[in-house]
């Protein structure tokens, strides 16, 4: 049965709402109506190619009749208060990651989309990388046994100046490193192995000159309920782009490199243990082409909201994972390591 376009409006046209905006337009169920954003000058450069209508205050957008879905790419310290707007006006909301700026705001959004016959999606493009949906699958098939324990390092090198951009600032950020791409490490973990019932964590301020309470690399180790143990270091000093994502079964071990563009070529290798002791055998699957996990999020959220089912990205995956970096922030200040 054919599906009705559905028009879309994205509030924030930095770098992350022109990818959103491309999504849309290479999608033929999603119509780009409109565009937003309070800097004048990046409203007017943003996907200048098409003619449509652009504002600078988003409380226009979440009350426009005629949009079906608003994505909303804006500073951390915006995206509940926009979001929870465009639910109670009746719009599907794509809002990027970490949701809110901390688990209590996190939390909140929820309980709003809950009672919203609209449906909320948090961006967690991760989960549609092919490399990464791959080894979800063979971890649930059980190709390489029980999980043992697992790691992930991620991270950039950030810029000079980051400390006078919105990432600097902790009332508009919430957090620091582990808070930007840290939650997409929170979010993987939680998808593959389910919420860690134990915690711990250092936090470092090591080379950026960053407000108290923001952080330019985080490590953390993680306790599962069936004893796995995990670990992780994201950073913003990490000079050369890395994304390297490691699980360790009884069997054999999975691990994944890169996410494509300047993380180099996304790759899966395999290596299935000799059960009699030395080398293990080993395949490697290349993933070649640009990054499309923004177009697969997207096509998975228009396929939802058309009445296909369960997506990725839920308000509970949301809190989970900002549950998480609360439980790791926590554990850096001395609090209880435990958590529920």
């Amino acid at each position: 049965m054919a599906v009705s376009n559905l028009n879309v409006g994205i509030i924030g046209c930095g770098l992350i709402g022109l990818k959103r905006a491309k999504a849309v337009c290479n999608n033929s169920q999603s119509n780009l109506a409109a565009l937003c954003d309070s800097d004048e000058k990046l409203l007017g450069s943003a996907m200048c190619e098409l003619e449509i209508l652009r504002v600078s205050d988003w409380r226009e957008i979440t009350k426009m009749q005629n949009l079906d879905v608003v994505i909303v790419s804006t500073p951390n310290a915006l995206l509940g208060e926009i979001a929870e707007s465009c639910l109670e006006n009746g719009k599907h909301v794509l809002i990027e990651k970490p949701m809110c700026r901390n688990l209590e705001e996190a939390q909140a959004l929820k309980v709003v989309a809950d009672h919203s016959s609209a449906l909320l999606k948090i961006g967690f493009n991760h989960r549609y990388h092919p490399a990464i949906k791959e080894a979800k699958s063979m971890i649930d098939e059980g190709c390489i046994g029980n999980v043992i324990n697992a790691r992930i390092i991620y991270g950039h090198g950030g810029r000079p100046g980051y400390e006078k951009e919105w990432r600097g600032n902790y009332l508009l950020a919430g957090g620091g490193e582990l808070t930007d791409q840290g939650v997409h490490v929170a979010d993987l973990y939680q998808w593959f192995f389910g919420m860690p019932n134990e915690v711990f964590s250092w936090m470092q301020k090591a080379v950026w000159p960053l407000e108290d309470r923001l952080e330019d690399n985080a490590f953390g180790l993680f306790k599962f309920p069936n004893g796995a143990l995990a670990s992780m270091h994201t950073s913003w000093t990490q000079w050369k782009n890395k994304f390297q994502f490691e699980i360790f079964g009884t069997k054999g071990s999975l691990e994944i490199n890169g996410l494509g563009g300047s993380y180099g070529q996304e790759t899966l290798t395999i290596s299935m243990r000799n059960p009699l002791g030395g080398a293990p055998k080993i395949n490697e699957i290349s993933y070649d082409g640009p990054d499309n996990s923004w177009d697969y999020e997207w096509q998975d959220f228009m396929s939802a909201i058309h009445g296909s089912g369960s997506y990725y990205g839920t308000p509970k995956d949301g809190v989970g994972a900002m549950k998480i970096i609360d439980g790791l922030y926590r554990s850096s200040r001395g609090s209880s390591l435990e958590f529920i």
